[in-house]
């Protein structure tokens, strides 16, 4: 509980029209809160947890949304301004990548393991999709419907870009697929940058991956990319958990 009156006291020191453009660094403030504590105390509060990184490494953050019992965000605790970000087309990128990836613990242990961590899905949303101005990479379930169609089409999906034949949530989205073996290495951040077509603007793409698997399919991930300027991937999550077990409420 002390976790969500926090966060909210971030959110509604900024909840005015004059503090429109502030309330895009909510969630860096929130970020630098986290990294203080977690360098005075040894505790990552208001966060579910904080890496501090290392030469090698850059640090981040898991953080969970206010009054949302699964959706979880991994966060730079360095200042990102979103996927656009020309760092995220090298290491940075992949390091992050990574970091969430390890992350996804955080939503299968609040629902008490009725999810598989392989099962979250992943999403950051295009500027215009997002309402924080700090790279977050959002964590939670997959909704049903979605998971469900890409079984069927799951075959026709490669290693490289190409239009889904279906749309998803009302967008038609390129997909391609990542092999088990190239998880910890592949940059999706990168990945985005070499959609089909015009060069993209990376500020109006939004992705998500979604893991694929069953009886008669090998295991494997599913990268989904657009364009557009309020591009929003992150709709192809279920903060709901609809398919999944509910956890009885929010973890503090």
């Amino acid at each position: 509980m002390r976790r969500l009156v926090v966060l909210a006291m971030l959110l509604s020191a900024v909840a005015t029209p004059v503090a429109a453009e502030a309330g895009r660094q909510v969630l860096w403030v929130a970020i630098q809160a986290c990294v203080l504590a977690k360098r005075t105390t040894g505790r990552p509060f208001p966060c579910l947890a904080v890496d501090l990184g290392t030469d090698d490494r850059p640090g981040t953050a898991v953080l969970r949304a206010p009054g949302q019992p699964t959706h979880t965000v991994v966060v730079p605790t360095s200042h990102i301004v979103g996927l656009e970000a020309p760092e995220l087309q090298h290491e940075e990128g992949k390091a992050y990548w990574r970091a969430a990836l390890a992350a996804r613990h955080h939503v299968s242990d609040a629902l008490k393991g009725s999810e598989s961590p392989g099962d979250i899905a992943l999403a950051v949303n295009s500027r215009g999709g997002r309402s924080q101005d700090q790279l977050h990479i959002h964590l939670d379930c997959v909704r049903p419907s979605v998971r469900a169609a890409l079984r069927v089409y799951a075959r026709g999906i490669h290693r490289t870009w190409a239009a889904m034949p279906i749309a998803l949530q009302g967008t038609r989205f390129f997909a391609m697929r990542i092999e088990p073996d190239e998880l910890e290495s592949i940059n999706p951040f990168a990945a985005i940058a070499q959609l089909p077509g015009r060069r993209p603007d990376l500020a109006q793409t939004s992705f998500a991956a979604i893991n694929v698997s069953g009886d008669d399919l090998p295991a494997s991930l599913i990268l989904l990319a657009y364009r557009a300027k309020d591009a929003h991937a992150e709709k192809l999550l279920d903060h709901a958990c609809s398919g999944a077990a509910k956890p009885a409420a929010a973890i503090p």
